[in-house]
């Protein structure tokens, strides 16, 4: 059975851009044209995934995501801000808020699909008990999302503060892959470059969201790049 996913956004336009571009990629979407109609549709059927942008007239994303992470049924839900907000100081809020990704408009369909597959995948990871140790995974992942962010914000101080390299193993196929996204270059490309399909390079930028720890191919690339991972 594919994965529910809920598109939230008020652009009739890229809302219907990105149902069909998921749709073609095996999800099921659900669209609201509003926070409030996406939450009218939770209450009916919870998604695995909300995508949801930030700026929407009466309620907005981060109203909507706090609403979510005060329902104990969407605490740990994995959210996806799509979003024309992309300066940093919006991004550690939308982290500390709670979100799990953050994608600013204008953006690559395929990084997108590569982010919902990565978080659906540590969704499916993470242990499903209600034992008190079962919490202890969202707040240290939060926790080291914040300090990326801030991280960016100190670049230089972070880099030369540093303890130790990072070592992390990577198949010689992630790393080409890992090559090539530094290269800036797009799926599609790297899937031409490497003679192999689109769907199989986006399972390899997914595993390599989680093994770095990062959400998007800007922390991706500056994660490498800090810790001497692309040649």
């Amino acid at each position: 059975m594919s994965a529910q996913l809920l598109l939230v956004d008020d652009e009739p336009g890229l809302r219907e851009a990105v149902k069909e571009y998921l749709q073609e990629s095996g999800f099921a979407v659900q669209v609201a044209s509003n926070a409030r109609e996406g939450w009218d549709l939770m209450q009916q059927n919870t998604p695995d995934l909300v995508i949801s942008d930030i700026m929407m007239p009466q309620v907005d994303g981060y109203q909507f995501l706090k609403q979510l992470r005060e329902d104990p049924r969407f605490q740990s839900l994995p959210v996806v801000f799509l979003t024309a907000k992309g300066m940093t100081s919006d991004r550690i809020q939308g982290y500390q808020a709670g979100v799990d990704a953050y994608l600013p408009k204008p953006f690559d369909p395929d990084e997108l699909i590569a982010i919902v597959e990565n978080l659906l995948t540590r969704r499916t990871a993470k242990p499903q008990s209600l034992g008190e140790d079962s919490e202890t995974p969202d707040i240290a992942e939060l926790a080291h999302q914040i300090a990326q962010i801030k991280a960016l914000l100190t670049q230089k101080s972070a880099i030369s503060q540093s303890p130790a390299p990072f070592k992390i193993d990577l198949t010689p196929r992630e790393q080409s892959v890992l090559n090539l996204v530094a290269e800036g270059l797009m799926n599609k490309e790297i899937a031409r470059r490497l003679e192999t399909s689109v769907r199989n390079v986006e399972k390899y930028v997914s595993r390599l969201f989680s093994k770095t720890g990062t959400n998007s191919r800007t922390e991706l690339v500056r994660f490498a790049l800090e810790h001497g991972l692309a040649n």
